[in-house]
């Protein structure tokens, strides 16, 4: 296989990837369909103004199962749901980006059709199919750790809220209005849940699915179960504020004691051998041109 023409062919389908991925997400209908959503009760919109679902999306609601599109949902969940993301675009998006690698797959083999570069075209095209996977991914661990660190301060400022007189709801809004990060947005997210409708409960709950936090979901199971059976919601958040500032201690600890492990791989093959090279390095070339001389 050369190597030449592999990392070309690599180069050629990574960006025309990344070109059909911005074109699919660009967010050119979001005030449109807004405006819709908003003017459909009141009927304004017409039967003949609702956009259909391209052949596209059709294709990729058949070709993934319904499990995973489930799975997909959640991992939009995790990421925030950004709002240039939808479900539809990302199952669109997933069939589109395979049809690309698909095609350059095929110039790949028909140039040498081995086995090596079958293999190629294959792993290619299953790249590009998860490629959004991967980015939902990769969004979601992000803002679910940026989460985590704001939880132990989030929880601080609902109890100094709390012991001043405030109510547990109005200190969740007055730590998601003067928070900022995912965290705070998920907290005005769960009071409007609450606003529209849906019960307490199922308002923590719903936080707590939207969240792959251990701390977060054992604070929303302690604050459902103290609503449940009456207890003072100030005792179990002081509780609960001051497990979480024991469990980023024990983590900032944990951190620092894996630090060394993680150094002593760099200082093997990157440091150490400059190191030695410095240091060595004049005394090897006086004993080769002694040796020479001899």
């Amino acid at each position: 296989m050369n190597p030449t023409l592999s990392m070309s062919l690599l180069m050629v389908a990574g960006p025309l990837g990344y070109l059909t991925w911005s074109l699919l997400t660009s967010d050119t209908k979001a005030r449109r369909t807004v405006q819709q959503n908003l003017t459909r009760g009141a009927g304004a919109v017409g039967a003949d103004a609702v956009v259909r679902p391209s052949p596209l999306l059709q294709f990729g609601r058949r070709l993934t199962p319904e499990g995973y599109v489930q799975k997909l949902d959640h991992l939009l969940a995790l990421a925030g749901r950004p709002a240039s993301l939808p479900l539809a675009k990302v199952l669109t998006a997933k069939p589109a980006l395979a049809l690309v690698a698909g095609l350059l797959a095929l110039l790949l083999i028909s140039s040498n059709p081995t086995k090596q570069f079958i293999l190629l075209g294959i792993f290619v095209v299953v790249l590009a199919y998860f490629i959004p996977d991967l980015l939902l991914y990769s969004r979601g661990q992000e803002r679910q750790k940026a989460m985590q660190l704001e939880l132990a301060n989030t929880l601080d400022q609902m109890l100094i809220s709390v012991e001043a007189g405030l109510g547990f709801e109005s200190a969740m809004q007055r730590a998601g209005e003067n928070g900022k990060g995912p965290l705070a947005e998920e907290l005005v997210r769960t009071l409007q849940d609450m606003q529209v409708g849906r019960s307490r409960r199922e308002a923590y709950l719903a936080l707590a699915e939207r969240s792959s936090i251990p701390e977060l979901r054992s604070f929303v199971k302690a604050i459902v179960q103290a609503d449940a059976y009456g207890i003072a919601l100030s005792g179990v958040l002081r509780t609960q504020a001051k497990v979480m500032r024991v469990k980023r201690r024990q983590r900032a600890e944990e951190k620092a004691m894996k630090l060394p492990v993680t150094v002593l791989f760099p200082l093997l093959f990157f440091i150490f051998p400059v190191l030695f090279i410095v240091i060595l390095g004049p005394a090897v070339i006086n004993v080769m041109a002694t040796f020479a001389g001899q």
